[in-house]
Parts: C-alpha cells; sequence; structure tokens
C-alpha cells in the first residue's frame, strides 16, 4: 500500500473536517469528546474491533470522556488510504453515539 501524495491528503482530508494534519504530514489526529467515560470506552471497543478487522490500529489514549486518536501508516512512513477509511469509520461510530 502506497503512502498518499500530500495533495491527495488535502482532498482526503477535506471530507474529514475535524482530523487534522501534523506538520510534516505524516499522520492525522482527532479529539473525541464524549459524555463519560462509558461512552468514550464503548466506542473504543467498536473501533477495537473495526481495527482487527481492518488489521490497522490507531495511537490513542482515553482520559475519562476524552479519546486521543492519532493515524499513520508506519509501513509507509506517511498516510495511506487505511488511514482514511480508519477516519472515516471513526467519524461515523462517533455520530451513531452522538445522535
Amino acid at each position: 500500500m502506497p503512502a498518499l501524495t500530500p495533495e491527495a491528503v488535502r482532498e482526503q482530508l477535506a471530507a474529514l473536517p475535524h482530523w487534522t494534519p501534523e506538520p510534516l504530514g505524516d499522520a492525522i489526529r482527532r479529539s473525541f469528546l464524549f459524555p463519560d467515560f462509558a461512552h468514550a470506552f464503548g466506542f473504543m471497543a467498536e473501533m477495537a474491533l473495526v481495527s482487527e478487522k481492518m488489521d490497522h490500529h490507531p495511537e490513542w489514549s482515553n482520559v475519562y470522556n476524552r479519546v486521543e486518536v492519532r493515524l499513520t501508516t508506519h509501513d509507509v512512513h506517511g498516510l495511506s488510504a487505511r488511514d482514511i477509511a480508519w477516519a472515516q469509520r471513526a467519524d461515523a461510530a462517533f455520530e451513531r453515539r452522538s445522535a
């Protein structure tokens, strides 16, 4: 799987407005805020299953109601289509849980 070009990253992030590229362009970040710890942990559990199915795992952390996510593809030393697909799935999961 090849790394995305800077142009492709810009195009993909236009549809992911809550994700922020890191200065070097090799990763994207997002903070998810939930009503409480149980909701945050439920989101992480759902996305853990997604991660296993995709064989693509985020760098993430959780403090109470906040989940911080960093996505990069280590094999290509940058962003790949897998990162974008994971971010899209995470956004959809967050929206379902926020409705």
